[in-house]
């Protein structure tokens, strides 16, 4: 390195300069003022040309325009050795340094590095980048260059904007540029530009199917490098064979019992005629529904349909409708509920789904659980209609002889351990109490009792989108109460941010709880009081002894229940809760 005085005349502009966008006429004017007043005060970098007896700048073009320019005769320069890449990662650290480089001759300046063979790793390195900005700025490098002339002048898009022009072919953003190009002067209409490249896009991380698949349908994936660092961003826009490999897939993976779908204009999954879907857990008679969504993800639901007519033809009474199946259907009220006819089905099936469980597991005290005994069958559905899945397929008495069975020693009489009445009363419990929204709903006393052993605690996590879904405004407005959730003014912006919060914590709605309604109670009580009559004169303490000697707590039968639970793989139904008796 050594300091010389030069003719600015003799000395030669690079082409490898990273600075390419002229600078405006103000700033020029301000430059040549200063070097008139006071010369150049820091001169420019040079180095010998390669083959030739001249020098070629590389730092300091526009200093030594304006030392022409001011009519100079000689200027002090520092004289470099030239660089295998002829300056260019110079001239772009130094350009960077001295002020932050137009974008497009960033762009531009690290597909010059790459072209004069510089890893993306080692301008990364040199630039104290990361190596995914790197590949950012070289993709942004294949916009059309009649529009990145225009971005240069300093009208840029929007980031996503520029996200989708980069990602279309140069002949698509040639045709969109023809059509929506701007008069000089103006600025160009970047939303239309983008809107008229935008591509449906479907990603892998939504794919179900496998390599084989993706081959098969020639897809080809392509990588999102503006997406989230810590997420697949692979995608392709060969939108129907994706849907097609989707299809396929889904086709060789059907369960038992299961069906391809398609959806409703809603976005809700169409299933067959009279079918209900079940949000809860779905038992061994129930079916399964695939489908994809809008996304083009594989979802599935199931449902449970009605069972077959009798024998004779005539339709069950106790079904819905009664015996002809025509009541009258009462009209929709104008104004919305807080919890729609749907959402009502979706806490019927939560609500059996908590109750079963609490029946199993929860600490139930001996006077407790035959209380809970009667309440079952005082139950609105004791001819009896089980709401549990583990028992769609028992009909009649069978459904309690089985757990009957257990009392029953060799000699034909009852002999039973207390442990193992306590559990077959928990299952008997189980297959009585329902509080599905069908025929199988056991009315108050199934919320009675879930209110009575905690069943609260068992409840699922409510605030997902299929549910909050089925709540009003006034509803999911109350839901953001006390809560870091401030209502918005579009009912899907709360429904989402709603979603979002509650992913982190267990949500259950007011009417969703097992306490039954006051009023409700009070009149149900007052009911079966009147109709009880004088015929309940029996004394509380008859020769089955009083209610308070059976108070002892369950607590040894709850150990037989942890240890049972460690193994519910059997086909016997009564293990589905992990109870089981010695």
């Amino acid at each position: 390195m050594q300091l010389m005085k030069v003719d600015p005349r003799a000395l030669k502009d690079n082409p490898d300069n990273t600075r390419q966008s002229k600078s405006t006429p103000q700033a020029d004017a301000l430059l040549l003022a200063t070097i008139k007043a006071v010369g150049i005060i820091q001169p420019p970098v040079i180095f010998a040309e390669a083959g030739g007896n001249g020098y070629v700048i590389e730092a300091g073009h526009r200093r030594t325009r304006m030392a022409i320019a001011a009519g100079i005769e000689e200027i002090d320069v520092i004289v470099v050795e030239a660089a295998n890449d002829n300056g260019a990662m110079r001239s772009m650290i130094e350009n960077i340094a001295r002020e932050p480089l137009n974008p497009v001759d960033q762009w531009r300046g690290i597909e010059r590095l790459v072209a004069l063979g510089w890893t993306e790793e080692a301008i990364a390195i040199a630039l104290a980048l990361p190596v995914r900005q790197i590949r950012k700025l070289r993709l942004l490098a294949n916009v059309l260059p009649a529009m990145l002339d225009h971005m240069a002048r300093g009208d840029m898009p929007k980031e996503q904007q520029l996200r989708t022009i980069s990602a279309a072919s140069l002949d698509e953003q040639k045709e969109v540029w023809k059509a929506h190009k701007p008069k000089k002067g103006d600025t160009a209409s970047w939303w239309a530009i983008a809107t008229g490249l935008t591509k449906t896009r479907m990603f892998a991380r939504d794919a179900s199917f496998g390599d084989d698949l993706r081959q098969a349908y020639g897809i080809e994936w392509a990588e999102d490098l503006f997406g989230p660092a810590d997420e697949d961003n692979r995608f392709t826009t060969n939108v129907e064979a994706f849907l097609g490999a989707q299809q396929e897939w889904m086709s060789s993976n059907l369960p038992k019992k299961g069906s391809i779908v398609e959806l409703n204009n809603w976005g809700q999954p169409q299933l067959p005629p009279k079918a209900e879907r079940v949000y809860g857990k779905p038992g061994k008679g129930d079916c399964t529904a695939m489908y994809l969504d809008r996304e083009g993800k594989v979802q599935s639901a199931h449902f449970r349909m009605p069972e077959a007519k009798k024998a004779n033809g005539k339709a069950d009474p106790t079904a819905p409708g009664g015996e002809d199946g025509n009541d009258a259907i009462d009209v929709a009220a104008k104004t919305r509920p807080d919890v729609t006819r749907n959402g009502l089905d979706m806490i019927g099936d939560f609500r059996t789904d908590a109750l079963h469980e609490a029946l199993a597991r929860a600490p139930i005290e001996d006077d407790i659980l035959m209380a809970l005994l009667v309440l079952a069958f005082a139950g609105q559905n004791v001819s009896v209609d089980s709401g549990s899945e583990t028992s769609n397929h028992l009909y009649g008495s069978r459904r309690f002889a089985r757990h009957a069975v257990r009392l029953i020693g060799e000699s034909g009489k009852l002999e039973f351990a207390t442990d193992t009445l306590r559990v077959v009363a928990r299952l008997t419990l189980i297959d009585a109490l329902s509080a599905r929204t069908n025929r199988t709903d056991s009315g108050i006393v199934a919320r009675i009792a879930g209110d009575a052993i905690g069943a609260d605690t068992y409840l699922p996590n409510m605030g997902t989108e299929q549910f909050l879904a089925c709540l009003s405004r006034t509803a999911l407005e109350a839901s953001c109460g006390g809560r870091s959730v401030a209502p918005r003014p579009r009912v899907r912006d709360t429904r989402a941010a709603l979603v979002e919060h509650f992913k982190e914590e267990r949500f259950v709605h007011p009417s969703g709880l097992f306490a039954p309604d006051d009023v409700k109670l009070g009149e149900w009580l007052a009911k079966n009081m009147e109709q009880g009559g004088e015929d309940d004169d029996a004394p509380a303490d008859g020769p089955m002894g009083s209610i308070e000697d059976g108070g002892n707590a369950a607590d040894t039968g709850l150990e037989e229940l942890d240890e049972a639970d460690a193994d519910t793989s059997t086909e016997d139904p009564d293990t589905a809760y992990g109870i089981a008796a010695e």
